[in-house]
């Protein structure tokens, strides 16, 4: 998907920065203006996040919205809460997994199965995208603590480089 996008922004490295940002924290750029959810981003904000001049954030939102393919993908990301920080406070797990290939698949599957004949209940699994995280990880969060006995098996998911429980 990345590699799809960045396409669009190969002449412009500072406006890429600002579209990276805006896809890995899921704001989307709607009636010219950056949003979170709801909220609206000021682009003095996402330019001290990126780096960049608050104009070359204004001009990545007006590339975005006068090209309907980028306009038609970005308008529809939203951001995602992830309980990893939280997890330790509400009483539950949170795995961290780093792949040795992120793009093989059923890595989650496995290691989802294994918590569940184990009878823990997940309570979010969010996977960053290979695309736009340099080192992309799985994170796990379950409803209850992970007995140690789980992570031999866990660890020796096939696909599973590291494992890290919070």
């Amino acid at each position: 998907m990345w590699k799809a996008i960045s396409e669009y922004f190969q002449s412009y490295p500072s406006q890429a920065k600002v579209a990276r940002l805006l896809l890995r924290t899921g704001m989307s750029v709607r009636d010219k203006r950056i949003y979170s959810g709801d909220v609206v981003i000021a682009d003095t904000a996402v330019a001290r996040a990126t780096g960049v001049d608050r104009r070359v954030v204004r001009s990545a939102v007006e590339t975005i919205s006068t090209d309907k393919q980028l306009s038609r993908f970005f308008s529809k990301l939203l951001p995602t809460n992830n309980f990893k920080d939280v997890a330790s406070v509400m009483g539950w797990s949170a795995i961290e997994i780093v792949s040795d290939d992120a793009g093989q698949p059923g890595i989650l599957a496995a290691v989802s199965t294994i918590i569940s004949e184990a009878g823990i209940s997940i309570r979010q699994a969010i996977v960053d995208d290979p695309e736009t995280s340099e080192e992309p990880r799985i994170f796990i969060i379950t409803e209850s603590t992970v007995p140690a006995e789980l992570l031999p098996r866990l660890r020796s998911t096939k696909g599973v480089k590291s494992l890290t429980i919070f």
